[in-house]
C-alpha cells in the first residue's frame, strides 16, 4: 500500500512502498491518482524503469501525446532530455539540445502551446548529474487562492496565446525553427482553469503566453510576468534534487516547473519523460 509524506506546506508528496518496475494494483493506483489529485507532486525514489514499464504506468493516468516535431523521441510517446548525442557522447557546445535546455530554465507548463495541453508529466531520471540539474516547482492553484480579489476578476474569464516560438524566441531567435513554428502555432487558452476532480481554480501562464486576448500587448504581457512573479516567490518554491532512478509525477494544470543548470558540458544527463494528454481518462 503506497504510502505518502508532504514535501512542501502547498502541495508535492514523495510515495514510498510501492514499486513502479512491476504492474500496480487497481487500489494501489487508486490511491496514487487520488494522492496525485490532491498533492499535484509526487516523487517516487528508486524505481529502475525501463521504457515499458514507464509507459504502461503513464497510461493510468490517461493518454499520452505524441512527442512534437523537432524533439528527441518525436513521433513516439517518449521525450528525450538528454545531452548525450547519437555517438553516446555529451553533445558538444554549440548543439541545439543545449539551447532547448536553456529554455526549459524558463517558468512553464509542459504543452500548454498545443491545442490540447497536458494534463501530466512523468519525468524519470535515469542518469542525473552528481549535482545541479534540479528542477523547481510551484503551485499556481495555491498562488490563485492567494490573488487579491481585484487581480483574479482581472484575469477572470481572460484567454492568452501561447506558443512554442514565443517561449524559444526568448533564448534565441530561431531556436524554434521554421517548421516547428509551422506545425505548432499560437493557441488561446483560459487564463483561470478549474480542476474537475477538486473544484479549485488556477490561473494558467506561464514563459510559452505571450499575451493576452483584447489587451495591450504590452499590457498584458506585463500582467502575465507579474502572475508569474508571485506565484514563483521564494517560499513557494519545492527544489527537487535528482537522484538516479527517481520518478516524478507533476501536474500540468496547475503546477509551473523549471529545471537548473549544471555542468552540462561535462556530465551526463539521460532522462526520460512520457506526457498525458488534458483529456481525462484515468484508469
Amino acid at each position: 500500500m503506497p504510502v505518502f509524506k508532504p514535501l512542501h506546506s502547498l502541495f508535492g508528496a514523495t510515495v514510498s512502498a510501492v514499486d513502479l518496475t512491476a504492474p500496480v494494483s487497481d487500489q494501489d493506483f487508486s490511491e496514487i491518482y487520488a494522492a496525485f489529485e490532491k498533492y499535484s507532486l509526487l516523487v517516487f525514489h528508486d524505481q529502475a524503469l525501463s521504457d515499458d514499464a514507464q509507459l504502461a504506468f503513464s497510461r493510468r493516468f490517461g493518454p499520452l501525446e505524441l512527442t512534437k516535431i523537432g524533439a528527441p523521441g518525436a513521433g513516439t510517446e517518449m521525450v528525450i532530455l538528454s545531452n548525450i548525442g547519437p555517438d553516446g557522447e555529451i553533445a558538444a557546445a554549440e548543439d541545439r539540445m543545449h539551447g532547448s535546455h536553456r529554455a526549459n530554465s524558463l517558468w512553464h507548463t509542459d504543452s500548454s502551446f498545443k491545442k490540447i495541453p497536458a494534463k501530466a508529466s512523468l519525468l524519470s531520471g535515469r542518469t542525473v548529474p552528481p549535482s545541479g540539474g534540479e528542477t523547481e516547482f510551484v503551485s499556481m492553484r495555491a498562488a490563485y487562492a492567494a490573488l487579491p480579489e481585484a487581480t483574479k476578476q482581472k484575469i477572470d474569464g481572460r484567454v492568452a496565446l501561447h506558443s512554442f516560438a514565443h517561449s524559444r524566441d526568448k533564448i534565441y531567435k530561431g531556436l524554434a525553427t521554421d517548421v516547428e513554428q509551422d506545425v505548432l502555432p499560437a493557441v488561446p487558452q483560459p487564463m483561470v482553469t478549474v480542476n474537475p476532480t477538486t473544484g479549485e481554480k488556477s490561473f494558467y501562464v506561464a514563459s510559452h503566453a505571450s499575451h493576452i486576448e483584447g489587451v495591450p500587448v504590452e499590457e498584458g504581457a506585463a500582467l502575465i510576468a507579474e502572475l508569474v512573479e508571485f506565484a514563483t516567490q521564494p517560499d513557494r518554491v519545492y527544489r527537487h534534487e535528482w537522484r538516479d532512478n527517481d520518478l516524478v509525477i507533476w501536474d500540468n494544470r496547475c503546477l509551473l516547473h523549471r529545471a537548473q543548470p549544471f555542468e552540462n558540458l561535462t556530465h551526463r544527463r539521460h532522462m526520460i519523460r512520457t506526457t498525458v494528454s488534458i483529456v481525462d481518462a484515468a484508469a
